[in-house]
């Protein structure tokens, strides 16, 4: 069987296993390199080939024994392929960023874009930007002439493209500029694919502006790489059936809803029948402090304890894989509606006011069920990408819920 891996310093967040698992009858492994093991590794030739990500895409070049064309315009390898016992470097990212941009339909033609970063995935976004006749394109960097200081002078850009890692799990609170600035932007690009949505996504989905993550770029480039890699032809239709799989590996199912509607019963069924972890954030709260919601209610207060809530909804929603109940006022703050939202698709259960209990509920007691409905359904109609309803058989919900999904 054939041998590749992905080199690095740090994978351990790495999809790239993932998304080659998809692509062909060969392995892949993630192999982290300290810089001094880098040479070492080239010279054993003990791989077929092998993809190589930050820090070591250009420092690779010169252990190589030849360099594609594309690597020439970008100055960067991110594939290496063994042909004829010499390696030889290609750049996938250049294709990768391209058809990411025409997935999501922004175009840079005759625009002014805004690059964050000057890494090797700068490089890539001024070549794609170039290539596609970008009517300026201006660099964004800690220490250039148009900085974070001052990027404000640029409020005419229409298109920003994240190549920096801020925002990048487990800082997941970081945003690297305040889109509120630009008032004419039609497109925001952010590279980073963990977590799914960043706060840079968030807050351009807020704003009504059209917007991808990177994982489009991430699947596509690895496609490609296959491609050098096997021989084999593989074209967009390969790249969209990759990334419709990697994306159903890579995503929480979160249950929202007033108190009562079924969230932690269904998830339960839900989380067997999709072969994921089953969380609870009520449960969780409960584990961490030993005491329940109501307890922590009824003792120290509702803002006491919609503190902790934030701190435990961060926690499991910055991790893939599970299905995820929460509290009833768990989307009342802005923040955990983000925190919700970065891996996760949103399911708002809906269940007849009448079929609610306020039996270990102080809030639903103390308020009243009508009451807080009105204030609730809004912002969970505003922030789910689904909606069941929960008003006869708990099966058909968990029908309704993976049919939706």
């Amino acid at each position: 069987m054939q041998k590749y891996a992905l080199i690095g310093k740090t994978l351990k967040h790495s999809y790239s296993k993932i998304i080659h698992s998809f692509l062909g009858d060969y392995s892949y492994e993630l192999v982290e390199l300290e810089e001094n093991e880098l040479k070492e590794f080239v010279k054993n030739k003990s791989y077929n080939g092998f993809n190589v990500t930050i820090p070591y895409k250009k420092k690779i070049i010169e252990y190589l024994d030849r360099l594609d064309e594309s690597v020439i315009k970008m100055g960067s390898v991110n594939t290496v392929a063994k042909i004829n016992g010499q390696l030889v470097g290609y750049n996938t990212d250049f294709y990768g960023m391209q058809y990411m941009l025409s997935l999501a339909g922004i175009s840079l033609k005759d625009k002014k874009v805004i690059i964050l970063g000057t890494g090797g995935t700068s490089c890539t976004a001024m070549a794609v930007a170039k290539s596609q006749n970008a009517k300026e394109v201006i660099v964004l960097s800690r220490s250039g002439e148009i900085n974070y200081s001052n990027y404000q002078t640029q409020c005419d850009a229409q298109v920003i493209i994240n190549t920096t890692p801020v925002g990048m799990y487990p800082n997941v609170d970081d945003c690297p500029i305040d889109l509120g600035v630009f008032k004419n932007l039609s497109g925001v690009v952010d590279v980073i694919y963990n977590p799914n949505q960043t706060k840079l996504i968030y807050n351009a989905k807020k704003l009504g502006i059209k917007c991808c993550n990177g994982l489009s770029m991430l699947v596509a480039q690895g496609v490609y790489a296959s491609q050098i890699w096997t021989g084999e032809k593989k074209g967009d239709a390969v790249v969209k059936n990759v990334l419709f799989n990697v994306e159903d590996k890579l995503k929480n199912v979160v249950l929202v809803g007033m108190p009562s509607c079924g969230k932690s019963v269904i998830g339960k069924i839900l989380a067997e029948k999709l072969n994921l972890q089953f969380v609870d954030s009520d449960k969780e709260i409960e584990r961490k402090t030993g005491l329940t919601p109501e307890k922590i209610i009824l003792e120290q207060g509702e803002d006491s304890f919609r503190n902790i809530e934030t701190q435990v909804i961060k926690e499991i929603c910055s991790k893939i894989g599970k299905v995820i109940a929460t509290g009833g006022g768990a989307v009342l703050k802005e923040e955990n509606r983000f925190y919700l939202k970065m891996n996760g698709k949103v399911v708002y259960l809906e269940r007849d006011l009448n079929k609610l209990s306020i039996l270990n509920r102080p809030i639903s007691k103390s308020v009243g069920i009508e009451e807080l409905y009105k204030k609730r359904h809004p912002i969970y109609s505003q922030v789910c990408d689904i909606r069941v309803q929960n008003n006869s058989d708990i099966l058909n919900a968990v029908k309704g819920v993976i049919e939706k999904l």
